[in-house]
């Protein structure tokens, strides 16, 4: 059974009554064929809101990041990232698995940004010996960074850089609109000199399932093959994609509950002994264990014998996501229990 009060990921939100009324109603036809019209509603909808040409609806983040990669680049390729980044560190390095495109890595900031100098300093000459420089990829909100966010003006600044290099970028927005929600900002504003972003429709804008590529009309349309290949081709698509449509026009503006309840989380923490919270900027808090009694397992196994859903990143650093089905009286139960066990 999964925790009372479950704080492991937004991950595991719950559909909203409005999505489940939505997926039941849902028109439906042949995606592959292009037939299914709530789908295409969904992608239309998504490239309108990120000022793209056009979209593509994916199964998961991992999916549509890959789909990306491999759209953008040919085997021998290299894209550069952060060591930080999901990725790198969570996707099975699936784009060389998969597409022979080499991670090129440089580090990332404690703000979740790669430094433009390291992004120059990656991109290889042309020479036979090297392969070739074809894309950055950035993270926004940042997951390992404690879910920090990315600027318009950075963004732009890497979108610059990779495009006079003859680059194209890549953003994983998994989380993009907690950056725009956290700025007040325009997700255009965000992702606008982008040639490709992917985000979630199952974290904190709460759909059960999918995630939605966007980009040029030929970008999009190699990346429908790219899913293809992949096996992501779906049929009657329109019950996922009737959710997805409600998560973009009424879950957006929520997220700010979220950062809030994470800010709640983080200075409740700050109080208590033997733990000491990260900088919080969105809905992600992440905490330090420093307790003579408790590693940040045994912590996380502590709450979950309580009702309490953490998750344990090391011997001492300790994850907690904040999302729809949350509330605050949920956070204040959170940290009773902590005071009590430390």
């Amino acid at each position: 059974m999964p925790p009372r009060i479950d704080l492991r990921s937004d991950t595991v939100t719950q559909p909203t009554p409005a999505m489940r009324e939505a997926m039941a109603r849902a028109r439906v036809g042949d995606d592959v064929f292009g037939e299914d019209p709530t789908v295409n509603e969904l992608e239309a909808l998504a490239a309108s809101i990120f000022g793209k040409e056009a979209g593509l609806l994916v199964t998961s983040g991992t999916q549509g990041n890959l789909v990306c990669l491999l759209a953008h680049c040919n085997r021998g390729d290299e894209v550069i990232m952060g060591h930080d980044s999901h990725t790198y560190n969570y996707e099975q390095v699936g784009s060389a698995v998969l597409g022979g495109i080499a991670p090129r890595i440089v580090p990332n900031q404690p703000d979740g940004t790669l430094r433009l100098e390291d992004i120059e300093a990656a991109i290889m000459p042309d020479n036979v010996h090297f392969g070739v420089s074809r894309l950055v990829s950035l993270e926004n909100t940042h997951n390992r960074r404690g879910g920090a966010f990315l600027t318009p003006d950075y963004t732009q600044a890497v979108a610059d850089l990779a495009h006079r290099h003859g680059l194209k970028l890549h953003i994983d927005g998994a989380r993009i609109f907690n950056a725009a929600v956290a700025q007040k900002a325009d997700v255009k504003a965000l992702t606008r000199d982008a040639d490709s972003v992917t985000f979630c429709l199952s974290k904190g804008l709460s759909a059960p399932v999918g995630s939605v590529v966007v980009g040029s009309e030929a970008f999009i349309a190699r990346a429908r093959r790219m899913r293809k290949v992949l096996g992501g081709g779906m049929r009657q698509a329109g019950v996922i994609a009737a959710a997805g449509i409600v998560a973009l026009t009424e879950m957006v503006d929520r997220l700010a509950e979220d950062h809030a309840n994470a800010r709640l989380l983080a200075e409740g923490l700050a109080r208590l002994p033997g733990v000491e919270p990260e900088p919080v900027h969105t809905n992600i808090v992440y905490f330090r264990v420093d307790h003579p009694r408790y590693t940040a397992p045994a912590l996380q196994d502590a709450l979950q014998a309580r009702g309490v859903g953490v998750l344990a990143l090391g011997p001492d650093r300790i994850r907690a996501v904040t999302h729809y089905g949350i509330e605050t009286g949920d956070i204040e139960e959170t940290l009773d229990i902590l005071e009590a066990l430390l």
